[in-house]
């Protein structure tokens, strides 16, 4: 096992589990069920995907999984929105958990630019 630091491995699985403790908040507290699950699902696929990379036989593997995560983290992106703007999320809690998801998305840019690139 690889022990070397990785950033976007670690920062994709804290951000699910910060996302996994939305959800549970939203859909026990707030009685939401559709748009978190849908920000649940996205946002934990973002580290599952990220992961799936990390084993790939091949560059061009690598960067279609990468490249799927950002896909992912965009639509978390979008569901984060909705969800504040609806008014179900405080928008101190947004503003926390939607720069940990735009970080994300810069990371997870840079990292498929530069595998694009290399194919």
């Amino acid at each position: 096992m690889n022990n070397k630091p990785n950033p976007i491995l670690d920062k994709s699985y804290a951000f699910a589990l910060r996302i996994v403790k939305m959800y549970k908040f939203l859909s026990e507290e707030k009685h939401e069920y559709i748009m978190s699950k849908q920000a649940l699902a996205s946002g934990t696929e973002i580290g599952a995907f990220v992961t799936t990379a990390q084993e790939a036989d091949n560059r061009v593997i690598f960067h279609q999984d990468m490249n799927t995560a950002l896909r992912k983290a965009e639509r978390t992106k979008y569901w984060l929105k909705l969800l504040c703007e609806s008014g179900y999320l405080e928008e101190n809690l947004f503003l926390a958990i939607n720069a940990d998801c735009v970080e994300l998305i810069r990371l997870l840019t840079a990292i498929t630019k530069t595998t694009r690139n290399s194919i």
